[in-house]
């Protein structure tokens, strides 16, 4: 669907799930891709491999904190080093489920600090140069808790609605950059529902202990409340439409969040 060779992506939360998946469909288009997260020498270097055997010319593992502005900042500077981030997705995300009467400030402050200001802070680094080279691409994963709530999830949902928000912000901002020709500067977002991922495992093994440890009428139980095909996305369809927001075709697609949900924000 597009030919990305020439351009440099950095994945933030790429160790695994979407953000691996998007990063893979990426290195598939001949992008070099710088990949983000937590892990060791060792998972570093296997989720490399695995972005190289995908299709990236180069590969570069990152390990910044998304909570502390100055790693996030030395970070972007790197990548600018590199090459520069033509393309940014920003996947970096943490989940706590509890209720206002159990949450506390810790928990608020690092949900918000990774989901939204995280991205802030590499989208203010970025987006300047893409609107210099005439295209640029900036993709954030936020959910459909960005688009609707929940119970139990209130900085997570604040944080997902407020990168939509800021999401529009810079599409705005930036709308009038490039041409139609080079491709333009976009800013989405990508709003999954229910995705077979680490964060929602969580929610998984609660409802699988209501049904006798089943896994599968857990999960079958969670999607029968809120999303209406019943199925499950795989990280590989985001990944694919993160791909086709790249594609200059995609020009006059900015400030949109894209539901991957099997309807649950239709309702």
């Amino acid at each position: 669907m597009s030919d990305l060779t020439g351009k440099t992506a950095l994945v933030t939360g790429s160790v695994q799930g979407i953000g691996l998946a998007i990063a893979k469909s990426l290195a598939g288009a001949g992008a070099r891709v710088g990949v983000h997260g937590l892990a060791t020498a060792d998972q570093a270097a296997e989720v490399v491999a695995a972005v190289k055997e995908a299709g990236a010319p180069e590969a570069h593992f990152f390990d910044a904190n998304m909570r502390d502005v100055a790693a996030i900042e030395a970070m972007m500077q790197e990548v600018s080093d590199w090459g520069g981030a033509d393309i940014l997705v920003n996947n970096a995300g943490i989940q706590k489920t509890a209720s206002y009467a159990e949450l506390d400030a810790a928990t608020w402050e690092a949900i918000i600090d990774v989901n939204l200001s995280g991205a802030f802070h590499t989208m203010r680094k970025a987006l300047p140069v893409m609107a210099e080279r005439g295209y640029g691409r900036v993709i954030n994963i936020a959910s459909v808790h960005g688009l609707v709530a929940s119970v139990n999830k209130a900085p997570y949902v604040a944080s997902k609605f407020g990168l939509v928000g800021m999401s529009k912000v810079a599409a705005l901002e930036y709308a009038a950059a490039g041409t139609k020709a080079k491709g333009g500067v976009t800013v989405n977002c990508i709003a999954p529902g229910w995705t077979e991922t680490a964060i929602i495992e969580p929610q998984v093994a609660a409802r699988a202990a209501l049904h006798g440890g089943d896994r599968d009428l857990g999960i079958a139980d969670l999607l029968a409340e809120k999303q209406p095909t019943r199925r499950t996305s795989d990280p590989s369809e985001i990944g694919a439409l993160a791909l086709w927001l790249c594609h200059p075709v995609a020009h006059n697609v900015t400030g949109t969040t894209i539901p991957v949900d099997g309807g649950w924000t239709a309702q």
